[in-house]
């Protein structure tokens, strides 16, 4: 349970700050970072609960998470508030690099915990529905962010986003019955977030159709 709790907040904090930096950059106020930060962090936790018809889903039954979403929010938005200069065109790059960073490890985290709720929620035959929902759960928070923020959410073209996610919950999935299961869980999660940071690195990208020329 300690493991299982470190993760998360990780995950948590990873995915509010995500959603936070979005929304001060879209400009959006207070109360709307707060909501775009907190949402990126609980929503794809939410979405899994829901669709394994766990009522009231555990964002609402363990608040600490939106606390913590919430607590996070909050000190980006005073940091950024008072410090202008802090998303400044300089500071671009190592923006967009922190980012990154943000999202792969919330996405690596979420991950491996979605498939284990839906193994641990009587579904351990259902072996495509826990790795379905580990992604879900991973990139369900992003989701919702990009499209509150009217942007091109990063699972459609970012590099190697999904999938990234895909190849995680697949190797818990199956490693869960041969190694211990912390190990499963840290290995699952860490694999996520080292196929995002090499596709990043190197640009990986999947195929994409090209349009005739006009």
């Amino acid at each position: 349970m300690s493991l299982q709790f470190f993760i998360e907040a990780i995950g948590t904090i990873a995915f509010a700050s995500s959603g936070a930096m979005v929304a001060i950059r879209k400009r959006l106020d207070l109360f709307g970072v707060l909501v775009l930060g907190v949402t990126t962090a609980v929503g794809g936790g939410i979405i899994r609960d829901v669709i394994l018809q766990i009522t009231p889903p555990g964002s609402f039954q363990t608040p600490v998470y939106i606390g913590m979403a919430a607590a996070t929010v909050g000190i980006i938005f005073l940091i950024a508030y008072f410090h202008p200069d802090f998303l400044d065109m300089r500071f671009l790059e190592g923006y967009e690099r922190l980012m990154n960073v943000l999202d792969a490890i919330g996405l690596g985290a979420f991950t491996v915990l979605g498939a284990q709720k839906a193994l641990t929620a009587g579904y351990e035959d259902y072996r495509f529905m826990a790795i379905f929902l580990g992604v879900i759960t991973g990139v369900g928070g992003g989701l919702l962010r990009d499209m509150m923020a009217g942007i091109t959410p990063y699972i459609l073209k970012k590099h190697i986003y999904a999938c990234a996610s895909i190849i995680g919950a697949i190797f818990y999935v199956y490693a869960r019955p041969l190694i211990h299961e912390s190990w499963a869980l840290v290995v699952g999660a860490a694999l996520v977030i080292a196929v995002r940071m090499l596709a990043t690195r190197f640009r990986w990208n999947l195929p994409i159709a090209r349009m005739p020329k006009q």
